[in-house]
């Protein structure tokens, strides 16, 4: 595998690359967190389970919207659909393997754990918003930085569906004051991935005591007159993955996304 960090959006050499080559690229073994790729071009979580958990997991999303938005599911046993001309197995850059709710693997390629029986569910990702807070002037640190989003586990809990149940998991971006009405309102019009922030401010109302520690991802710099700014998460399933055991599950490495050949306007409401 060939691992690369992150760039910057604005700078990075793979703003401008098309879903198709990013995801051929990922095909062929470069791994890296993908904030900043295919600019303007929708990327997904993703989660795949036996057949058997399927309906409860549609349920959880169902009940769940603002974590868990489904932009679509793919029937037991396929490997590509309509946001996706590929192969959901190995176009990821990097997919987390779980046993009875244990990581067991990170790899760039999950052919070898494959079973007809996966149903895999896209997810939306808060990464399709980005672009539009960085038109309207809103800073977006992880992509100046060039590292991963960071992503606290909350003590807030997912309304329950069957078997799956689980925590809310969140992500992070810093805004300066005067702009956090600025990133409410722009986000707010993509509900399909995620939409407006789930909570504003003191990270210790979601349970977070330590924003330099994040549970995934990596941390960033909060400077002098910004607030916290919280997203809900489409790692929200792994951490319900880790909660309710399921005998095999195949997710995205965190921050390393499907990206669709959807487009981001696709999800922006008037």
């Amino acid at each position: 595998m060939t691992t690369i960090p992150g760039r910057s959006a604005t700078g990075s050499p793979h703003a401008d690359t098309l879903p198709a080559e990013a995801r051929r690229m990922f095909r062929e073994g470069l791994v890296t967190q993908t904030s900043g790729w295919s600019r303007g071009w929708t990327q997904a979580n993703l989660l795949a389970l036996p057949r058997d958990l399927a309906f409860d997991f549609l349920l959880f999303a169902q009940r769940n919207p603002r974590p868990c938005p489904i932009l679509d599911v793919l029937d037991a046993g396929a490997t590509s659909g309509p946001l996706l001309d590929g192969d959901i197995r190995t176009d990821v850059p990097a997919y987390r393997v779980y046993v009875d709710g244990e990581l067991v693997e990170e790899t760039s390629d999950a052919t070898p754990w494959w079973r007809e029986d996966l149903v895999s569910f896209l997810i939306g990702c808060s990464f399709t918003f980005e672009a539009a807070l960085q038109e309207a002037g809103v800073p977006v640190r992880h992509i100046e930085s060039g590292v991963n989003v960071p992503m606290f586990r909350t003590e807030r809990r997912c309304r329950p569906a069957g078997r799956i149940s689980g925590p809310l998991v969140v992500t992070m971006r810093p805004v300066p004051a005067a702009q956090v009405a600025d990133a409410v309102r722009v986000t707010a019009r993509y509900p399909s991935v995620h939409g407006a922030p789930v909570h504003v401010g003191d990270p210790r109302a979601l349970g977070i005591e330590d924003l330099s520690r994040p549970d995934y991802g990596d941390p960033v710099e909060v400077r002098p007159g910004e607030v916290p700014v919280f997203w809900a998460c489409g790692v929200t399933p792994q951490a319900a993955v880790v909660e309710s055991r399921p005998e095999l599950a195949i997710a995205h490495a965190p921050g390393h996304m499907l990206v669709t050949d959807a487009r981001d306007s696709d999800y922006l409401v008037p």
